[in-house]
């Protein structure tokens, strides 16, 4: 007789391999979705965080954005720490002043392994276009908390509209 397929948070990390180099879209989420995580001292403190994991060179950090309750990331993993390690560290570092304001990270994460030579665009519009797709700004203002490595928002920036989104992306929203 045969196992069941895994559920839950265990069916995540079933065949999940870690490498070094290796290019992942990964995204995390408060527990049971609670708001406010892109509130201006949370969301600073993950992206200082952020930076912390770049300068220790767990990970380069593509592009990502800060939801209220979720955060998306684009990353190209370091040799120092597996991935699940290096979230797990960014989820221990900033769980503190989450905690003080009444959230805390939901356990596990989703993590997608591009392929070699992927075409990164597509993982840059989805991030960019996140908050716009849940509404929480109109078109014609900025999020603030989309973040990426300064030569990756040197090639995806100008295809901006002033840093806004193209119009015409904006038409497929769901």
């Amino acid at each position: 007789m045969s196992n069941p397929p895994a559920k839950g948070y265990r069916a995540l990390r079933d065949g999940r391999f870690s490498q070094p180099g290796g290019t992942y879209f990964i995204t995390f989420c408060t527990h049971d979705r609670a708001p406010d995580l892109a509130a201006a001292p949370l969301a600073r403190l993950i992206i200082a965080e952020l930076d912390a994991l770049r300068a220790d060179e767990i990970w380069t950090l593509h592009c990502g954005t800060i939801m209220s309750d979720h955060v998306h990331l684009l990353i190209e993993l370091g040799p120092l720490l597996p991935l699940g390690k290096a979230v797990a560290r960014l989820k221990a570092k900033t769980s503190p002043l989450l905690r003080a304001d009444g959230l805390k990270w939901q356990p596990g994460y989703f993590d997608h392994r591009l392929r070699p030579n992927e075409n990164l665009l597509p993982y840059f519009i989805y991030t960019y276009l996140n908050p716009y797709r849940a509404n929480l700004l109109p078109a014609e203002e900025k999020w603030p908390w989309f973040i990426g490595a300064s030569q990756d928002r040197d090639w995806f920036l100008p295809m901006l509209n002033d840093c806004l989104p193209e119009p015409a992306w904006l038409t497929h929203l769901p």
